[in-house]
């Protein structure tokens, strides 16, 4: 559970490795890293989302490479955010006494979030401070595959050696004779490390406390865009912080996950490299951040879709963060996996996959993009005109579906029901704009996927929508995104049977679903998965959206009671003993916190006014 002064825990490992639960977030909109409750970097890549880690112990804790600030003999810790920004603040206690770790990746001085801009200044800054009795400090650098080091005036030249164009330079204010150095600190006094990249920064001067507080700085001016009122409004805010780490700050993307192949379940081959962009999470997550004041990111995110379905000349489902195409998936076979859960990828095979969400994704994004302002030049009008044309055949044919199944294709009726999103949007684009296109022939082929999604994939003996526009009664939760996209109602009485269908039927105990069943919808994989979080926020806004308040304000708290107590969510939940699994921390989990938040709290609203029935914004209605 979230909690911004938590108390201190033991720091356990198992098979060498901390549970994700104990691992905290750090970014500067091009890159991340992961900052363990022991003090560890066991996950950084540099100089970008995507790049080649430079510290990778999260994927192989005997080989991977870390950066490591910690006490001898540590007993317990804690972490915590300092409040409405993205520095991150380690207490560990060991027998002698209490250190203070805090880091972050240093933003310029005066840098404003909003920018479509660079704002790191490629520095990780890491301060130690004792502030309980006197202790050693122990420093580990450690990159993947070792490293040339060079000893200068100003610190340390370390030149990785899987990394031979990138020169870091590591700066102290104590003496740093190599890589690994011991320090004793007294009561008051810091140890204080920066470690730069890019531009080198060993001429400047060293002053990591005016860093880390222009960089707490920035991050609180960002904040003073929020603006929330609802349930969980703590844990909100710090989702909205979480989406600004995921969100790269120069293109307007937002990768998935800053991380890649950890696995879901542990001990299995479900293991993907999730820092690229999807296409289909940007109408989720433009929805979740305008509805919160953050209107510039919602915009630049519109803005990146479109440029990268223009530069791509097809609709691909995802793009690497500068709108290029994915590499190809590779098996890394010198890391053992997190917790030994082997192969390690990178790349992602599923970027070449068939989805017919697609359409509706591209489509939905550039409605958003004109009803907030934007331009739709006469050449892309055409392309988008194409893209409702051919969604209009695609619909029939199999595809892999949002889930993205390594299997033979079926036609999913989400699919299905994601090219009803694209020739509406279309048939509106063109009523709206006054351009050019078959909008008669789109309003009623729009019109017709909306009966067929609700008529030929109804199973009667089941009483529920089913995954397969044919029909057949299995189920899937992406079935609960169908009224979020303005395919169905939520109060149509098929889709309220649908909803009770997959509460009872993919419920995984206390809210979780699962996204299907593996038995029922074999999806060319070995193995079964935990509980996928975004679904059981689907389930909230069918809850509001048909009235139940209640069951929907009792389910968002306990889905929100499961984050970390950094306010993070993981991609999966196993259900047994409540261990997040997946890429981590997951921007679709916290689009989901903001998103259903919202939802709750105008539904709430209302019903306080006397309107009586939940409302809910559907994704893509600007409001």
């Amino acid at each position: 559970m979230f909690d911004p002064d938590p108390p201190f825990r033991p720091v356990r490992r198992r098979q060498g490795y901390l549970p994700l639960e104990d691992l905290g977030l750090v970014g500067d909109g091009a890159a991340t890293a992961l900052v363990g409750l022991d003090g560890s970097i066991p996950w950084m890549c540099l100089p970008h989302f995507d790049s080649d880690p430079l510290f990778c112990s999260l994927l192989d804790h005997a080989r991977g490479g870390h950066f490591t600030v910690s006490p001898p003999d540590l007993r317990e810790a804690r972490q915590r955010y300092e409040p409405d920004t993205g520095v991150l603040v380690t207490e560990m206690r060991c027998p002698d006494g209490l250190v203070r770790l805090t880091d972050a990746l240093a933003l310029r001085d005066g840098a404003d979030l909003t920018d479509d801009a660079p704002a790191g200044s490629a520095q990780l800054v890491r301060s130690a401070e004792v502030v309980e009795g006197e202790t050693h400090v122990r420093v580990d650098v450690e990159p993947r595959g070792g490293a040339q080091v060079r000893g200068l005036f100003s610190g340390l030249e370390v030149r990785p050696s899987r990394h031979p164009h990138m020169r870091l330079h590591l700066r102290s204010n104590r003496p740093l004779p190599a890589l690994h150095s011991t320090h004793h600190l007294r009561k008051g006094e810091r140890l204080d490390l920066v470690l730069s990249w890019g531009r080198f920064h060993r001429h400047h001067r060293f002053d990591p406390e005016a860093i880390l507080r222009s960089t707490a700085y920035a991050w609180r001016r960002w904040m003073r865009h929020f603006t929330y009122a609802g349930p969980q409004e703590p844990l909100v805010r710090r989702a909205a912080v979480t989406l600004k780490l995921c969100d790269d700050w120069s293109n307007g993307s937002l990768v998935a996950a800053p991380t890649s192949s950890l696995p879901a379940p542990v001990g299995g081959v479900r293991n993907w490299d999730y820092r690229y962009a999807w296409i289909r999470d940007a109408a989720f997550a433009v929805f979740a951040l305008r509805r919160i004041g953050f209107v510039n990111e919602a915009d630049a995110f519109l803005g990146w879709v479109l440029d990268a379905f223009e530069y791509s000349r097809r609709p691909r489902i995802m793009y690497d963060v500068r709108g290029s195409l994915v590499p190809e998936e590779v098996e890394d076979g010198e890391l053992e996996g997190y917790r030994r859960s082997s192969p390690v990828r990178w790349g992602n095979g599923a970027s070449d996959q068939r989805q017919h969400d697609v359409y509706g994704e591209i489509l939905d994004c550039a409605d958003q993009w004109q009803r907030a302002g934007g331009e739709i030049q006469p050449a892309l009008w055409v392309s988008l005109a194409g893209l409702a044309d051919a969604a209009d055949q695609a619909w029939r044919q199999p595809d892999q579906g949002i889930w993205e199944i390594r299997d033979e294709g079926r036609v999913f009726t989400y699919s299905a029901g994601l090219c009803q999103v694209a020739l509406d949007r279309a048939a509106t684009l063109s009523e709206r704009l006054r351009v050019p296109g078959t909008t008669k022939e789109w309003r009623a082929s729009a019109e017709y996927l909306r009966r067929l999604v609700l008529e030929e994939s109804w199973d009667e003996e089941a009483k529920t929508l089913s995954a397969h526009l044919d029909g057949g009664g299995v189920l899937d939760a992406s079935l609960l995104a169908l009224p979020l996209r303005r395919v169905v109602p939520f109060d149509h009485p098929r889709m309220v049977a649908t909803t009770e269908a997959v509460a009872t039927r993919l419920g995984a105990g206390d809210g979780l679903l699962y996204r299907y069943l593996h038995d029922d919808s074999p999806d060319g994989l070995p193995g079964s998965e935990a509980a996928f979080v975004l679904c059981s926020f689907w389930l909230v806004d069918n809850l509001v959206g048909q009235g139940r308040i209640d069951e929907a304000h009792e389910l968002y708290a306990s889905l929100c009671a499961r984050a970390s107590p950094l306010g993070l969510m993981s991609e999966q939940i196993d259900p047994a003993s409540g261990a997040f699994m997946g890429n981590f921390p997951q921007a679709f989990s916290h689009v989901g916190i903001i998103g259903s938040g919202v939802n709750l709290a105008r539904a709430t609203a209302a019903a306080g006014a006397g309107a009586g029935h939940g409302s809910v914004d559907e994704v893509g209605v600007r409001t």
